[in-house]
């Protein structure tokens, strides 16, 4: 049987608007956990942000290569946050999902979790042509991860955990400006690549229906069901 799940598309949100959203309904899980509750809540969210750069807890802030002041004026947010992995950026044309979930109800454990995630974007790019591998050294979904010269990540991930709770997520460029990631190193590397599905097809690609495939791969790799709540 699957696991019940409240849905949300968050839209475009500013990404601390969503962390504290998420904050609030991952204590919320949490809590519910501990006091044995019969009907836990778990979520799974959708949403793009604005301009921002994100540095991970063990992030290296090296690894931003412009100053703070000019991210300002560029109107670039910059933020220091609880999950795992080092510094990378969101922005519009990027689909992000947050899963906040007990993974002790589905069964896994925390690189189990990481692995099915990132089967998740697999077969969301699948039937747009599109062949995403993973890599044993890097977390996340990559294009021709075997050809160093030519490697490239098409999504990043980062997660927390507490209580086997999670929170944070994926973040797959769809239609993204990749331009960007010229100012940092995305996820502490400095020899590869970032890529889109807009630049890999040559095309802009049609976020809802992107959407769409991403809610369903969820569903069948997860055994999601989504159902109503009142978070």
């Amino acid at each position: 049987m699957g696991k019940t799940v409240i849905f949300e598309d968050l839209g475009r949100i500013r990404y601390k608007e969503a962390w504290d959203y998420q904050e609030k309904l991952f204590q919320q899980v949490i809590r519910d956990k501990l006091e044995k509750k019969e009907n836990k809540h778990q979520y799974l969210l959708f949403c793009e942000h604005e301009h921002v750069y994100t540095l991970g807890k063990s992030g290296d802030r090296r690894n931003l290569l412009i100053a703070r002041n000019l991210c300002e004026s560029r109107n670039i947010d910059l933020h220091a946050i609880d999950r795992g992995g080092d510094i990378t950026y969101h922005g519009p044309g990027q689909l992000v999902a947050y899963p906040i979930i007990d993974l002790e109800e589905f069964q896994i454990g925390i690189k189990r979790y990481i692995s099915m995630l990132e089967d998740v974007v697999i077969e969301t790019l699948k039937p747009f042509g599109i062949s995403g591998e993973k890599d044993e050294k890097a977390m996340g979904v990559w294009i021709d991860p075997a050809q160093p010269a030519k490697a490239r990540k098409i999504c990043a991930i980062g997660v927390r955990a507490s209580r086997f709770v999670t929170m944070h997520g994926l973040a797959l460029n769809v239609n993204s400006d990749l331009s960007y990631f010229n100012y940092i190193n995305p996820c502490g590397f400095t020899d590869r690549g970032v890529t889109s599905m807009q630049k890999e097809l040559g095309r802009e690609i049609d976020f809802k229906a992107l959407s769409a495939a991403m809610k369903n791969a969820f569903t069948n790799i997860f055994g999601m069901v989504y159902g109503a709540g009142d978070p």
